[in-house]
């Protein structure tokens, strides 16, 4: 598998074969470690993230690496990974059976490949930029819905929650009033994945970290979803960044709702 470029294929298998660590592993006694209150690591995590380092390392060793366990890794070809080796964590420990892997290639800043793996379904959504999304192969788009009272919704919220005011509990609340019901599924990657194949209509969600949200935002994309954040603008990997997702109607309903709602401007 070793290119100039890496494939959608490529990834995939990988993002198949990290999530096999987790699965075998999911059930189990396995080691936890706090990096907050709430904020968790597993042996699992670790596991998944080494396998998909010492791949890039071997097959790509001058591109960088952004990844949810590691230190960022500087690379020299303008090319860059996006890797959460297990999405959900706090999910996977209680036995929970809703995380993932996610995986992203950027070139340049401009996001190419994406590719989210749930294990427990095994459901494989990827993209690849101008040419589409898919579920296990079969290509993807989002729900329609018209309005808010018929729109069921997903969102997370941060693991500072305790400590940082900005906890979406406002906007939690708002749109709990608003439509036809909110979810919290603890994976932001399945999340928006969800919403590019028409199980959720509309996503949204603060403070979010690149590995978070590179992978799914494109598998989005390419699917028909508008990706914003809060602002309206593009980017939604440097972080901290917020995450509104949804077809373009629902899309500007949710934005209208969620600067209705903001104490003050929210990028």
């Amino acid at each position: 598998m070793s290119h100039i470029f890496p494939s959608l294929d490529d990834l995939s298998s990988l993002a198949n074969q990290a999530g096999e660590i987790l699965r075998q592993n999911f059930g189990r006694h396995v080691r936890v470690d706090y990096k907050g209150a709430i904020d968790l690591v597993t042996e699992a995590d670790r596991h998944s993230e080494q396998f998909l380092l010492d791949y890039i390392h071997q097959h790509y060793p001058n591109d960088g690496i952004v990844a949810e366990e590691s230190a960022e890794i500087s690379g020299n070809t303008g090319r860059v990974w996006y890797i959460d080796p297990l999405d959900g964590t706090v999910n996977y420990v209680h036995g929970i059976p809703v995380y993932s892997v996610s995986i992203a290639y950027a070139v340049e800043n401009n996001l190419h490949l994406g590719v989210v793996f749930d294990p427990s379904r095994d459901e494989c959504f990827s993209a690849e930029v101008g040419k589409g999304a898919w579920l296990n192969g079969q290509p993807i788009h989002p729900a329609f819905s018209p309005d808010l009272d018929h729109a069921l919704l997903v969102t997370g919220f941060p693991y500072d929650i305790r400590t940082n005011p900005e906890t979406n509990l406002d906007h939690y609340v708002h749109f709990a009033l608003r439509s036809q019901g909110v979810r919290r599924m603890g994976s932001a990657a399945l999340d928006l994945c969800y919403v590019a194949c028409g199980r959720f209509d509309g996503y949204w969600e603060l403070r979010l970290k690149p590995w978070d949200i590179a992978a799914s935002a494109l598998i989005a994309r390419e699917a028909g979803v508008l990706v914003t954040n809060l602002a309206g603008g593009a980017d939604v990997v440097t972080p901290p960044q917020s995450v509104v997702a949804a077809n373009p109607h629902l899309h500007f309903l949710m934005l209208r709702e969620l600067k209705r709602n903001s104490p003050s401007p929210t990028s």
